[in-house]
């Protein structure tokens, strides 16, 4: 099924096979007992490992000054973003190999909405499942946009992809068509593309959950990484990080 997906939206050709993709799970970075809350710490951790598994310089030791790329205001910051645009001006790369996804998992985000509401079992014609579906998706892309925020303050050029709106489906849970020329283009572009689980429609159902571990298993087989690795329960040192 995956292959006849790939026929359907062949997209660009990677120039080269993409070294690493990143399944950060759910559980190490949120708070699973508590309502879409995130462990900061974890996924702080889990952002500067990624950033040392990208970086291209060596280093001498000394401090590396990061390209912080988060300019929005926070809630409770006291003032606006402070942004060098000279500096950036100046610089001649940012000195990381991009050529990496992350793929993250929900934890303690969408599984209250998506089971309250019964979305994995489809059937739209239910105001209670259309009404989950859309409040499902609140949750999990909001989680999403802050986890580009935390790469995005270690210097990695993230940038957030949902499968529904990417155009990804499924058939009975399978799925069915996944398009992922944008994922390519952003890799040629060096950004890294972010995607989470999602709602999705389904050809049969409606619509359903569609899973990162289903994602990753996907893209791994449509692009062929070096290295797969799973960030579930702790950060710990696997492989090239």
């Amino acid at each position: 099924m995956a292959e006849e997906a790939a026929q359907e939206h062949p997209g660009p050709s990677a120039p080269r096979p993409v070294r690493c993709i990143v399944k950060l799970g759910g559980a190490a970075i949120t708070n699973k007992g508590e309502l879409e809350s995130i462990n900061e710490e974890s996924l702080r951790s889990a952002c500067a490992q990624l950033r040392q598994a990208m970086s291209e310089s060596e280093g001498d030791g000394a401090p590396e000054k990061v390209l912080g790329m988060d300019w929005s205001k926070r809630h409770g910051d006291p003032a606006d973003p402070a942004v060098d645009a000279e500096w950036i001006a100046g610089m001649a790369g940012l000195g990381l190999d991009t050529n990496f996804i992350v793929v993250h998992g929900a934890g303690s985000f969408g599984h209250f909405q998506a089971s309250r509401s019964g979305v994995h079992k489809g059937g739209l014609h239910s105001t209670l499942v259309k009404a989950g579906f859309v409040a499902t998706r609140i949750s999990v892309t909001s989680l999403n946009q802050e986890i580009v925020r935390a790469l995005a303050r270690e210097g990695i050029p993230s940038v957030g992809m949902s499968p529904f709106t990417c155009g990804w489906s499924t058939s009975q849970r399978k799925i069915a068509s996944a398009n992922a020329s944008q994922i390519i283009q952003s890799l040629h572009a060096g950004f890294v593309p972010v995607l989470h689980g999602d709602a999705v429609l389904d050809e049969l159902l409606d619509c359903t959950i569609l899973s990162g571990d289903v994602i990753i298993r996907h893209l791994a087989q449509l692009l062929s990484p070096k290295y797969v690795v799973f960030l579930k329960w702790m950060i710990k040192e696997a492989g090239l990080l």
